[in-house]
Parts: structure tokens; sequence; C-alpha cells
């Protein structure tokens, strides 16, 4: 089984995500501010059936990769689905509740990329936000 890099496993959650008309998708680097992974991708829906296709959609993307879900929570009724991979958590919300649990605010430290197809596949931009230290991944 070959083993695929932390970016490419970026870029297959990223476009899986937005195949599924996932909105808002951010990369936040962690790797200098916490040991539980290192880098969580956040994205929203505007439905319940929606995080739940968004989600199918990137476990079926890494199984063709043969990367499989460590650990998996929220999946049915309700507005917030985790997948973890290890080096990467993906949080899947529905829209109200991302802005409930706001964890782009809580994470405010951490670098951040938003993720569009256009830019998939090739090297992620530097932020652009003032006072946020950005990283080359």
């Amino acid at each position: 089984m070959k083993n695929i890099s932390t970016k490419k496993k970026i870029e297959i959650i990223a476009k899986a995500a937005l195949a599924k008309k996932a909105k808002d998708v951010i990369l936040l680097d962690l790797r200098k501010l916490s040991s539980i992974c290192d880098y969580f991708i956040i994205a929203s829906g505007d439905s319940i059936i929606q995080i739940d296709t968004i989600a199918d959609n990137i476990e079926k993307e890494l199984i063709a990769h043969n990367r499989k879900v460590w650990h998996r929570e929220g999946y049915g009724e309700t507005h917030w689905i985790l997948l973890d991979y290890g080096d990467i958590v993906v949080h899947i919300f529905h829209k109200e509740t991302r802005l409930f649990y706001n964890l782009e605010k809580l994470w405010h430290d951490a670098p951040r990329k938003k993720l569009k197809e256009a830019m998939l596949g090739k090297k992620l931009p530097h932020s652009r936000r003032r006072g946020v230290k950005t990283q080359k991944f």
C-alpha cells in the first residue's frame, strides 16, 4: 500500500467536499499549536443530507487511495460530522452550527487557507489575513 502525503490528502479531501458543493472550505494549520492533529479542514453544507453526502464523498475518495477514516462521529440527524484521519481532522457543519461553534475563532492563531477548486493541485497561496503567520504546505 503506497503512502500518500498529507498535502495529497488535503487535496483529495477538499476536491471531494467541493464536488458536493461544500461551502467555505478552510484549512487550519495546527502543527505548532496542537498535538491533536496537524490540520483541520472545515466545511459547511446547507442541509443534513448535504453534510452527510459531503462526508460520504470524502470517505469514498480516500478509500480509493487506500486511506480509511480512523474515527467518525455525527452521521444521521446531526449538524456536525467529524472525520479523523490522524494527521487531518475534517469538520463538516450545517451552516448555523458552524457559526455557533466557530472553530475558526477558537483556533484564531492557526494559519489558514480558503480552499477552492481552482487552487487545488497547485501550490496553496499564503494567507492574506493581517497578523496570521503562514507556512508552505
